[in-house]
């Protein structure tokens, strides 16, 4: 039986992560802040008491920012992979709180790095790296293209993606950077954009909201299905050499785009219900970002097969069952 260690995964990702990798037969060990109320909503349906026979998945109190903590785990666990999923990862609260996300972002990943290559194990490592590398970089962005970060989070996230090259050159360790672009579903957090929409128009249906609140409509993003692309992310650590790929689906669409289906599935025109505001913009904005998934789909044979109208559907669905229960 493989033993994964997945941080961050309380999150969107880590809990689509920690459901396939359960269903493959691993052991799955999870690091969780420690916190006075509960945050592990996204898991809950996937944890059993560790006493209980055929427990498979087991969480750890730890913070990314504890190397001591990080070190101990790790060499406790001595997992076959690790997948470093946490982060601060909201870019807009990145230049809110740039000394955090750098903490996290960056300094979290050579943390790990650094319990790797001092715990001498045989592990492969996951980086979750992401499009904001790319910033200015005009699309479509792949593997080669230049980066050239618009936020502190943005900034964080590429050193982390140069440790993980250096650490994988300097000392052999299986790590790999996945370069995901806007990975979306129904359990992403409630303040990122697509969320916000699909939520915002819920709301509106069921009387419960009038407007929704917005920044930069015209930005142009790749979004895809989160329950997807964690497969991809398993499918690196598979490979016999480690390396870098990009994730995307190879289609951009507008947040205003996203809008529009989000409200016309439930029977809404997005413009009476829209406004603009300027907190809500970036101080510097990243005008688009589509992915070429060329190589992925070459070398791991992984293809997108949700897109962003589809996705934008099935989450707005989504919120308005949850919606309409709770009411």
């Amino acid at each position: 039986m493989k033993r994964a260690l997945i941080t961050g995964i309380t999150g969107q990702d880590g809990s689509y992560l920690a459901e396939l990798l359960l269903e493959k037969g691993y052991e799955v060990h999870g690091m969780i802040r420690r916190s006075s109320s509960f945050n592990t909503a996204r898991i809950e349906h996937l944890y059993k008491d560790p006493h209980d026979t055929g427990a498979k998945l087991f969480l750890h109190y730890g913070d990314i920012t504890d190397g001591v903590g990080i070190s101990n785990l790790i060499r406790e666990l001595q997992p076959d992979e690790i997948y470093n999923l946490a982060a601060q990862s909201h870019v807009k609260v990145s230049f809110e709180m740039p000394d955090f996300t750098a903490q996290v972002d960056a300094l979290g990943t050579i943390r790990i790095l650094e319990a790797i290559r001092s715990a001498k194990i045989d592990t492969r490592f996951y980086q979750a790296s992401t499009s904001e590398l790319f910033g200015s970089t005009p699309p479509p962005q792949n593997e080669f293209s230049n980066f050239a970060p618009r936020s502190p989070y943005g900034a964080a996230k590429l050193y982390a993606y140069w440790v993980v090259r250096n650490y994988r050159d300097a000392y052999g360790i299986h790590a790999t950077n996945g370069i995901l672009f806007n990975h979306e579903s129904p359990r992403r957090g409630e303040t990122f954009v697509t969320r916000k929409i699909t939520m915002a128009a819920a709301r509106i249906k069921l009387g419960l909201q009038d407007k929704l609140y917005l920044g930069n409509l015209d930005a142009l993003r790749d979004w895809g299905y989160a329950k997807e692309y964690v497969e991809s992310m398993w499918l690196m650590l598979q490979q016999e050499k480690p390396g870098d790929y990009v994730v995307a689906t190879g289609e951009g669409a507008t947040v205003r785009d996203f809008c529009e289906v989000a409200f016309s599935e439930l029977g809404l025109d997005y413009k009476k219900y829209i406004e603009t505001e300027e907190r809500y913009i970036r101080p510097t904005e990243v005008d688009a970002l589509i992915g070429d998934p060329s190589k992925i789909r070459k070398v791991l044979g992984w293809e997108a097969k949700t897109h962003w109208k589809e996705l934008a559907k099935i989450m707005v669905n989504a919120d308005f069952e949850l919606l309409s229960d709770k009411k």
